[in-house]
């Protein structure tokens, strides 16, 4: 019979130094978001929360799925709280930025619509059919549509990295999230799990690459037309 060796106390203490090391590793995307974007975030809840929020261009509204051809209900959720961004005069302009890769799947035409059926003016509203990820969304706000001050609007779990990210491509950006743990609890706690392993691609496409969005252009008017035109 093999007899068991134990451990060396030098050996536990590097195996333990190791896996104090990788945690920190792994926590640092989550730290930098959460630290990046602190000042510049709340929670929609309470009546007057659109009072806190500070003037702004545009909403930036960040895609998250379609079911049917219609927004997710997340993503409708996201859009109510932009078009009481809207009505309460925060911002001036809708920038709603989602994924058209095919031609079957249109995210900003179906954001646009459901805005449409709820009063908000198609005048107000700038369609980025290549916002194919939070990084892609936040550059191209910036570099094709010319944003410099946005409201982004996602889901509060989503909140640190999407702000982190905006102000990381030059904008001056601040954050509304949806509390989606209300009425989805289980699947908020699942997309809040995989914000880690999110958040730290997010990390290096940012931060360390630099990385340009798929589509990185040419510019558009649109935006700056709805703005000049709203005084």
């Amino acid at each position: 019979m093999r007899r068991f060796v134990r451990p060396s106390r030098k050996t536990l203490r590097r195996g333990y130094q190791a896996l104090v090391l990788l945690s920190m590793l792994a926590l640092a995307p989550m730290t930098w978001a959460q630290l990046g974007s602190a000042p510049h975030r709340l929670v929609a809840g309470d009546d007057d929360w659109t009072t806190r929020v500070p003037g702004a261009e545009a909403a930036l509204v960040l895609g998250a799925g379609l079911s049917g051809g219609h927004p997710t209900p997340m993503l409708a959720a996201r859009l109510d709280l932009a078009a009481e961004l809207y009505r309460a005069g925060r911002v001036r302009a809708l920038l709603l930025s989602g994924d058209n890769s095919r031609h079957d799947y249109d995210e900003p035409t179906a954001m646009r619509d459901y805005l449409l059926a709820r009063g908000v003016p198609g005048e107000v509203m700038v369609l980025d059919y290549a916002g194919f990820d939070t990084w892609d969304s936040c550059v191209r706000a910036r570099q094709v549509f010319g944003a410099r001050r946005l409201t982004v609007v996602t889901q509060a779990f989503h909140l640190p990295r999407a702000v982190t990210l905006c102000r990381t491509a030059g904008l001056e950006a601040f954050g509304v999230g949806d509390d989606s743990t209300r009425q989805w609890a289980a699947a908020t706690h699942a997309y809040a799990t995989r914000e880690l392993v999110a958040t730290g691609k997010a990390l290096v496409d940012a931060v360390l690459l630099r990385a340009e969005p798929v589509f990185p252009g040419p510019p558009e008017t649109s935006l700056r037309t709805i703005l000049a035109r709203a005084g």
